[in-house]
């Protein structure tokens, strides 16, 4: 079985703040595709994750989604088609909101990264949560995802899913 790699970008010097953030995504792709290989989703390919800022978050946002603001983590499935073959999507992740994030919700910056790393690649392989129940799979899937990796449920004591804002594509 091909394993799932993930091609790292940092287009923002902010993330130089934190110098483990490469190797927590990392981290968090192997385990998140590890954790549900018996998948056909995950039996290999490529994820890409540009780690960037609010305002180049805020202009893909805009440009794919029509709002014109940022958002913590924006997922783009790749389309099925032989030019894609191999490339599960792209990921892409805003340091500034990330990191609001963190403070107020007393969340260590490294654990949030490594979830919304989870959240976006669960997108990728056709999760979602624009209904309840959906909310709640993916939710149950990350919070043993980040267990897995050792990292604390982010679903306990916290907002629901549906509360948060997220910004999948």
């Amino acid at each position: 079985m091909t394993p799932v790699t993930a091609d790292i970008v940092v287009e923002s010097d902010l993330w130089g703040a934190e110098p483990e953030a490469e190797a927590t995504v990392a981290t968090a792709i192997s385990a998140a595709a590890e954790f549900l290989k018996s998948l056909p989703s995950t039996r290999g390919g490529e994820v890409s994750i540009l780690l960037s800022d609010d305002s180049e978050v805020r202009d893909i946002n805009r440009q794919f989604r029509g709002l014109d603001k940022p958002t913590n983590v924006l997922s783009f499935p790749a389309a099925n088609t032989p030019a894609t073959q191999g490339h599960l999507g792209d990921i892409v992740i805003a340091y500034e909101t990330l990191r609001r994030e963190c403070e107020a919700e007393d969340r260590l910056f490294l654990h949030h990264l490594a979830h919304l790393t989870v959240h976006g690649f669960l997108h990728l392989i056709g999760y979602d949560h624009e209904t309840d129940a959906q909310a709640d799979e993916m939710e149950a899937l990350e919070s043993r995802i980040m267990i897995s990796m050792d990292m604390p449920d982010p679903w306990r004591d916290a907002l629901p899913a549906r509360d948060l804002q997220h910004g999948d594509a």
